[in-house]
């Protein structure tokens, strides 16, 4: 065993600022049957401290933002599979970080093959922006936030975008909106991929914001209406702080307060209080979340499930285990694997003190910690993942850590194999009879065959890890099959079929 002491920074999640600690660590070593593989250690002048998952792309690369970069302000990268990482944009390149700054969320890419992301703060009114970034680097801001009066247009999107399936992306504000100005209670939006933007709702527009403040993100569901969380409102209280919301909201705007966190156990909190991240949607129907503090330990989070209707199920409370060996503060968004289990990532606890973990969950709740980063000497491994995990199409999972690595300050990226088996993803996961679909997977060259839940599709190989398809005359729901010579693989979610 060995020890090693390090700086780490604990984030603030009401004020956003970072107190610093001094802590030693003792080494330990991953589960059998697994690989961790530490990719890239940021450096400062490449970016750093990224807070944000990745996502693969259709060329088989992982693109991302960062902290820090060339002007301090952020960055946009890529980085391979085996760890080789291009930073293709620097914020704040434009005179008064016109273009933005501080990137807080990741990227999505988009049917035709730009990405859509956002930035914390900059833009025309320094507060926050929308951009476009193609693969290869060139950036367009396609809205500054605060350009009506009083922010009514939204401040500081700290989330990032999804793409709905009518083809614009839809997000969150923090702050801004129409009520509590000058600085408001977030908003919903709408954007058009040309970037003109309509504002769909602004928080706190019940009284004392019984519909939430602060929202973080959101995911649309198979139905078609859109699912979040916010971290703040709601009307249960918890040492002075409202403790939260999950909502549905639909694409034209109609909100729905599906649940308010601190319903249960008191100042306790048990069924979990400050949600910072948004929600995953299972294959079964459900959406699965985590909250950053309450539970049975009060302080340390947990894992939900909640039905579309709004009944929720605390799954798990973090450090009920000695020490908090099994993860404290979960920060971020889950991943369903194709195991069927949920990943991700806590940003304290573990075996080493507060330098997170990284754990497995069963849909009902079997939680096994997989990681604990300063595992190695020196930290080298990273520490503090603020960011969830992305599973690529090589079946691994990829993250990044927010401190850190060969230099404490910057964090890493990292893979970690689980020994699951490689599968495609679909982009988009929905579309008529006649669209166009992108296949994402590995390997494909020599494909033989596509088929939609088993009805037979046209289609052409791009590249190693491309495929296009069209959605045939009769398919259904389900998966997307690839025949390969190195076997059939499927996609990982199942395909919706249009009217």
């Amino acid at each position: 065993m060995k020890q090693s002491c390090n700086v780490l920074g604990k984030l603030n999640w009401r004020t956003r600022t970072f107190a610093v600690f001094v802590l030693c660590a003792t080494t330990v070593i991953a589960l059998p049957g697994q690989t961790f593989t530490t990719l890239f250690s940021f450096a400062g002048g490449d970016g750093g401290a990224p807070r944000a998952a990745l996502v693969q792309a259709t060329n088989g690369d992982l693109y991302g933002t960062s902290g820090w970069g060339a002007h301090g302000d952020g960055t946009v990268f890529k980085i391979t599979p085996s760890g080789t990482l291009t930073t293709l944009y620097n914020f704040c390149a434009q005179s008064g970080c016109a273009d933005g700054a501080f990137p807080t969320s990741g990227l999505v890419q988009a049917a035709h093959g730009d990405f859509y992301g956002t930035t914390g703060q900059g833009g025309a009114n320094g507060r926050g922006t929308v951009f476009k970034i193609t693969p290869g680097g060139t950036l367009t801001t396609l809205y500054s936030f605060c350009s009506q009066s009083n922010c009514t247009d939204g401040a500081f999107p700290y989330a990032g975008l999804v793409q709905g399936v009518d083809g614009d992306f839809y997000g969150t504000t923090g702050e801004g909106g129409a009520y509590g100005v000058p600085y408001g209670y977030g908003t919903v939006f709408k954007i058009t991929p040309a970037g003109t933007l309509t504002t769909l709702y602004s928080f706190c527009a019940q009284t004392n914001c019984t519909d939430g403040e602060s929202p973080n993100g959101l995911v649309q569901a198979a139905h078609g209406d859109f699912y979040g969380t916010t971290t703040y409102g709601g009307g249960n209280i918890s040492e002075g702080v409202s403790s939260g919301t999950v909502f549905k909201i639909t694409p034209s705007g109609t909100l729905t307060t599906l649940y308010s966190f601190c319903s249960q156990g008191g100042q306790r909190c048990t069924d979990g209080a400050v949600p910072v991240a948004g929600l995953v949607q299972a294959t079964n129907g459900d959406f699965y979340g985590t909250t950053h503090g309450g539970g049975t330990s009060r302080y340390d989070g947990t894992v939900f499930k909640i039905t579309p209707g709004g009944t929720l199920t605390t799954l798990y409370s973090f450090c009920s285990q000695s020490g908090c060996a099994d993860g404290q503060n979960p920060g971020a968004a889950l991943v369903q694997a194709t195991d069927g289990d949920f990943y991700g990532t806590t940003e304290s606890g573990g075996t080493n003190l507060y330098y997170g973990t990284i754990f497995k969950i069963t849909p009902g709740g079997m939680l096994t910690t997989l990681y604990s980063f300063c595992s190695q000497n020196a930290c080298v491994d990273g520490g503090t993942p603020y960011a969830g995990l992305v599973q690529a199409t090589n079946g691994d999972f990829y993250g990044t850590t927010a401190s850190e690595g060969t230099d404490v300050h910057y964090g890493t990226a990292f893979s970690l194999s689980m020994g699951l088996g490689p599968f495609v993803k679909t982009l988009p996961t929905s579309g008529k009879v006649g669209a166009t679909v992108k296949i994402l997977g590995s390997d494909l060259t020599g494909a033989t065959g596509v088929s939609f839940n088993g009805t037979a599709a046209v289609f052409e190989v791009v590249s190693n890890s491309e495929i296009t398809a069209t959605v045939p005359a009769g398919a259904i729901a389900g998966r997307v099959q690839v025949a390969t010579p190195g076997g059939t693989l499927s996609s990982n979610v199942p395909f919706r079929v249009l009217p």
